[in-house]
């Protein structure tokens, strides 16, 4: 069987691919392929494996791609990265971490991890370890003093097993229903 995987040089990435920690990479199956979004991503399942998540509407590949140029505009603030299939070239994983610049702690920045999905079907492999490595590498090698998230109490070990420790708690309040925007040229 022959690989359709695309490299990395063929790619428009998100950011440089520098910035993913080479030992992470190092870690992961030959057979899959970490590095950042990419502009065709769209066709690659994106979307799909971010339902494991919560349900996902399909903007449909323009507004996305608008979405994904429109983040890469903010530089030095989104890193969303994904693990690749090598045999089919599609995603099974994926993450993204935020900075965010403050007026504290001598002018900070705090990572925020949000986004961490692995297809059912590659579950149990690590790979959500990886990307949580990954994306602590990203948010320490930025500058910033804490790297944080928040998860459900059913993935608290599993989080726990990366590293972090459970502080604080979250609070939510969700916006009324709203109508979908148009997309944003």
């Amino acid at each position: 069987m022959s690989s359709m995987f695309t490299p990395d040089s063929n790619l428009e990435l998100f950011f440089p691919v520098d910035l993913i920690p080479a030992q992470v990479k190092a870690q992961l199956h030959p057979d899959v392929h970490l590095r950042p979004l990419a502009s065709t991503d769209y066709h690659r399942g994106h979307l799909a494996v971010l339902s494991v998540l919560t349900v996902v509407s399909d903007p449909g590949e323009s507004n996305w791609l608008a979405q994904f140029r429109s983040m890469r505009a903010a530089l030095n603030t989104y890193y969303p990265i994904v693990i690749v299939s090598k045999q089919t070239d599609q995603i099974v994983g994926v993450g993204c971490v935020f900075i965010e610049r403050k007026f504290l702690r001598g002018l900070g920045s705090v990572g925020h991890i949000e986004d961490i999905a692995v297809d059912k079907n590659q579950q149990g492999k690590k790979l959500g370890l990886r990307i949580i490595q990954a994306l602590t590498g990203i948010s320490e090698s930025s500058g910033c003093y804490k790297t944080i998230l928040n998860c459900s109490d059913d993935n608290i070990p599993f989080y726990e097993k990366c590293g972090y420790q459970k502080k604080e708690n979250e609070m939510a309040k969700y916006a009324p229903e709203r109508p979908q925007p148009s997309a944003r040229l």
